[in-house]
């Protein structure tokens, strides 16, 4: 793909976010939404690859039918009560049909098959985009509306949502759908909490994107698609290898962390609502999701792969690599837990 091209895609995709999170009429939060899905599929079909068009057709049919429901929605609203302004959403169908749309898009669970298979037939570069960036236009809308969102779905697709998020992980191989996977939990902590304080969703959601951006240039870095491929990090770069560890650890929530943070409020905020069963059930489906992270930091970090080369490192050829990001990105992701005060305020 030319730089050119890749540049008119990008700013779409940079266009689209913007305009969905800065406009309060539904049109044009629907074009935003329209034109960030229409300018990332080449980019899921870079590699010309049959898995590479099942995934952009998978995202395709999800996205537009997200996107009609909206659009749907939207629309019986202002038939309803003469308004296209995203504050006033007040029919209850229009709030029902919305709050699933927006879950479609998100990939929350029940509608969350398409992230994982999506995320695993496209680069890794696209993934970190799927995983992230994309997130933020739905997000905006629920931000938008989370006082008139029903809280009785979003609450039951949060806890499903973790609950599946930790489960369908612990069988994965393949660390591009075990990160999808971690996406869907974390989606899921954010939907529960997102009626009832939306600054706790945006400190979760801000939280999420500084933890997993570097795992993803971790990924990118070291060419790894499998947990076999972590085996083989020491030898490329044993600092690198330390940070992923840290980054996994604070991805799984383990208290000296930042990924501590924002289960530890969440949970007082759901009990402090009289939600205790729903609280207990995301503590403990979060232990689904740390032991597949310790699987990843034990392969990439406790053991060494079997080889018959003597030395100990690879050949340091130079290359361009994202590792001056990484290490800027190391405190910012592990290290945030002491400034918990500051950030809540």
């Amino acid at each position: 793909m030319s730089p050119t091209t890749m540049t008119i895609l990008i700013s779409t995709l940079a266009a689209g976010t913007i305009m969905t999170a800065s406009s309060f009429h539904w049109l044009f939060a629907w074009m935003g939404l329209e034109l960030n899905t229409l300018s990332i599929i080449p980019l899921i079909t870079k590699q010309h690859h049959p898995r590479a068009t099942e995934a952009a057709t998978k995202y395709f049919l999800t996205q537009a039918a997200a996107s009609s429901i909206i659009l749907f929605s939207s629309t019986i609203n202002a038939w309803q009560t003469g308004t296209w302004d995203i504050t006033q959403l007040s029919y209850p169908t229009s709030t029902i049909l919305l709050t699933m749309a927006l879950a479609m898009k998100l990939g929350l669970a029940p509608a969350h098959f398409w992230l994982t298979e999506v995320m695993q037939g496209t680069t890794t570069k696209t993934a970190m985009i799927i995983a992230t960036w994309q997130k933020l236009a739905p997000m905006a809308i629920i931000l938008m509306t989370a006082n008139n969102l029903t809280s009785t779905i979003l609450l039951t697709m949060g806890v499903l949502s973790t609950i599946i998020g930790g489960w369908g992980g612990l069988n994965q191989t393949q660390l591009r759908k075990m990160l999808a996977y971690s996406s869907i939990a974390h989606l899921g902590w954010m939907a529960a909490i997102s009626t009832m304080m939306t600054n706790l969703l945006t400190i979760n959601l801000i939280l999420y994107l500084m933890m997993t951006m570097p795992m993803f240039l971790t990924l990118m870095l070291t060419k790894s698609k499998t947990i076999q491929d972590l085996t083989l990090s020491w030898s490329l770069s044993p600092i690198i290898t330390t940070m992923t560890t840290m980054i996994l650890l604070s991805l799984a929530g383990l208290p000296p962390l930042t990924g501590f943070i924002p289960k530890w409020l969440i949970i007082e905020e759901l009990t402090a609502q009289n939600l205790t069963p729903a609280a207990t059930t995301m503590a403990m489906s979060a232990l689904l999701s740390l032991y597949f992270y310790l699987r990843l930091t034990y392969t990439s970090t406790l053991t060494l792969s079997p080889n018959s080369v003597t030395t100990k490192h690879k050949w340091r050829f130079k290359t361009k690599s994202p590792t001056t990001i990484l290490t800027a990105s190391l405190p910012i992701s592990t290290m945030l837990l002491p400034m918990t005060p500051l950030i809540l305020n």
